[in-house]
């Protein structure tokens, strides 16, 4: 080659490699947003979680123990309400107000429940780790295993950089979004003070949500302490841990300016851990988060004590933990569901914030830990990381085979010591999850033709639809109501959780009754004007628990009221009634996107059901988890398929 030649090749390389390298820094590569209202801007003038009044409360409760209780049990009840509206519960009602005025930077339940997440001692997969699982690419190209995950980690370092720098969309929930979710609604409110934004928004009819969840979405692990867990955060952390074959390793995916890296960087760094073609780990450490937590705080203190304190807090510390299995799902939806729940254990670490998971046949989804926040962070992360990568991926199937070794980062094998002590712990606890993952069931049910869409049409809320469908197949197995426990944000306020919807309801009894019966002398009429009752107290059910006005968590407050100040509980929280009702037979929850293909949990009793659903424009879709034993989830889909049916036909006719 002449020289004058060579010279022109090497300065084209030269300004490709400079032009590359520019892209990579901008803006446009490095942030998934650029909102020009703050991310945190609203919250300041967020409104605070209000304390029900205690009669309301207690009236409540009583509604809902109507429809599972006898007459004679119902009395009791009444007794119990009447005597704590005379005694204690005056008395911890006012502490309680106390104790939120003392602390207005939080909302009253807040602490007690967090202290609720991080005191129980059950292990977290399955009791409290939900699934959430993408939608896969159009472009099936985009769902090869490392071209998936490269797309991922880079959209969600986008998203977290976003956070960061608060140019992240601030999350709004706009009751008419061709009103509010405007240019004009963001100018208006963007240029308001922070201590009155919320009050502009309000005006469009526009609620901010409390994102103050959101950082711990990034650089978060749960750790096991005895008694109680603690929450560690740490966001110098600029590695994130990948796990294969139940082996660690590590790189940076920010450089020591905190730029995201180059795709090919990431990539590179990938393929080589998917490269590496050591064994499965003969003694997979990551068994240890699936234990109960006393137990693995001990374990996880012997580990520290013989010197694996730093590859620990490498873990902790990790932005994020992704998962790279080497098993193939196909078309097996159930398989698929169990992968994601819970898997054998050697090659997932629940403690982390998230673990985001990628199969080798190119399924992608996220398994998460709960006590640090709920499902509107989570979701909202999920949402926009799903549509980032498939807009507009940055890293392409034919950058693979560009991919070469100096574009490689420095990526570190973690190594834990382990004695015979752990070895043992390891060896044991390897055949005890599996005996227990094992007992679990899980079935699903996709049911066409009616959604959303239809649900408008006839004028009915397509949340009370399945509801009243959860009701109707487990009365259709055993011919009684159980306790039902449906969750509610209540991220409206500054530092609100979730609230309870008691779904199970007079109504709703009535409703089960006569669709089971099939009585000549009931016309289809008035079985029609029964389903519609239970939507119609169902939507006052909603409204109240998201406005922070229904029960469970005042009284749960004022229970943990008696607990801090070491004084006996009131006979209304030791009565059998109250325990109950909170042994959730049928606990539900619905995160319902377009972008995922599948979402749910464990049963959260021995004896219950883990439902998980969407309601989607034509469609309802349901995930049903339990425990062989008592209830069985095979046999309750086949219900839950029969009640949709029959509540459709019943909607549909004349």
């Amino acid at each position: 080659m002449p020289l004058e030649t060579c010279f022109v090749y090497q300065q084209a390389n030269i300004a490709k490699n400079w032009s590359t390298l520019t892209s990579n820094i901008s803006d446009d590569y490095q942030y998934i947003q650029l909102s020009k209202v703050p991310t945190m801007h609203f919250q300041p003038s967020l409104p605070r979680l209000p304390i029900p009044k205690l009669e309301s409360s207690c009236e409540k409760y009583l509604i809902a123990q109507q429809p599972l209780i006898t007459q004679e049990k119902l009395c009791h009840v009444e007794c119990l309400i009447t005597n704590f509206l005379k005694e204690d519960g005056p008395k911890l009602q006012k502490e309680l107000i106390q104790k939120d005025a003392n602390n207005r930077h939080t909302s009253y339940i807040n602490e007690p429940w967090f202290d609720m997440y991080l005191k129980d001692r059950k292990p977290l997969p399955i009791n409290y780790n939900p699934l959430l699982i993408f939608k896969p690419e159009t472009d099936i190209r985009y769902n090869d295993q490392l071209i998936k995950s490269t797309n991922l980690v880079i959209s969600s370092l986008r998203f977290m950089k976003s956070l960061r720098r608060e140019i992240l969309e601030p999350e709004v929930y706009h009751m008419n979004p061709k009103k509010s979710d405007t240019k004009l609604f963001r100018k208006v409110t963007g240029l308001l003070p922070s201590s009155i934004s919320w009050y502009g928004a309000y005006l469009f009819k526009a609620f901010p949500l409390d994102m103050s969840q959101y950082p711990h979405l990034f650089n978060t692990s749960r750790i096991p302490q005895l008694g109680k867990d603690e929450i560690y955060h740490d966001d110098t952390g600029r590695h994130i841990v990948v796990m294969r074959k139940g082996h660690f390793y590590t790189f940076d995916v920010l450089d020591e300016n905190n730029y995201i890296r180059q795709p090919s960087e990431i990539a590179a760094s990938l393929k080589l851990i998917l490269e590496d073609n050591r064994p499965l780990n003969e003694y997979p450490i990551a068994i240890l988060t699936t234990l109960e937590r006393n137990k693995w705080a001990s374990a996880r203190l012997h580990l520290m004590n013989i010197g694996n304190e730093n590859v620990l807090k490498k873990i902790d510390s990790a932005v994020f933990i992704l998962v790279l299995d080497d098993n193939h799902i196909g078309e097996d939806h159930n398989k698929l569901q169990k992968s994601y729940l819970h898997g054998d254990g050697t090659n997932r670490w629940f403690d982390k914030s998230f673990c985001l998971i990628v199969t080798k046949d190119g399924y992608a989804g996220l398994n998460f830990e709960h006590s640090w926040g709920d499902g509107v962070a989570v979701l909202r992360f999920f949402n926009d990381v799903k549509a980032d990568i498939s807009k507009k991926p940055r890293f392409h199937p034919e950058d693979v085979k560009a991919l070469c070794s100096r574009d490689f980062l420095k990526v570190e094998k973690l190594e834990f010591i382990l004695d015979s002590k752990i070895k043992d712990i390891i060896n044991e606890e390897q055949k005890n999850y599996n005996t227990w993952i094992q007992q679990l069931l899980i079935d699903y049910i996709i049911y066409e033709g009616f959604g959303k869409k239809e649900c408008k049409k006839i004028g009915i809320s397509p949340d009370a639809i399945m509801q009243l469908a959860f009701q109707l197949a487990v009365y259709e197995q055993e011919g009684q109501m159980v306790p039902t426990y449906e969750s509610c944000s209540t991220a409206a306020f500054k530092h609100g959780r979730t609230e309870t919807i008691r779904s199970c309801t007079l109504q709703t009894k009535a409703a089960c009754v006569a669709l089971t019966q099939k009585k000549s002398d009931i016309s289809t009429a008035e079985l029609k004007k029964l389903i519609f009752d239970c939507s119609n107290v169902h939507g006052i059910l909603i409204k109240e628990a998201a406005m922070g006005q229904a029960f469970d968590r005042h009284l749960f407050a004022l229970k943990s009221i008696c607990e801090e100040l070491g004084i006996s509980k009131p006979a209304i929280f030791e009565d059998p009634s109250y325990d109950s009702l909170n042994c959730n037979v049928l606990s539900t929850s619905t995160l319902s996107s377009p972008a995922i293909l599948s979402g749910g949990f464990g049963p959260v009793i021995n004896n219950g059901y883990g439902i998980g659903y969407s309601v989607q424009d034509h469609k309802l879709e349901t995930i049903v988890s339990s425990y062989q034993g008592s209830r069985n989830a095979n046999n309750y889909v086949k219900c839950l398929e029969k009640a949709l049916k029959t509540i459709h036909t019943v909607l549909l006719s004349k």
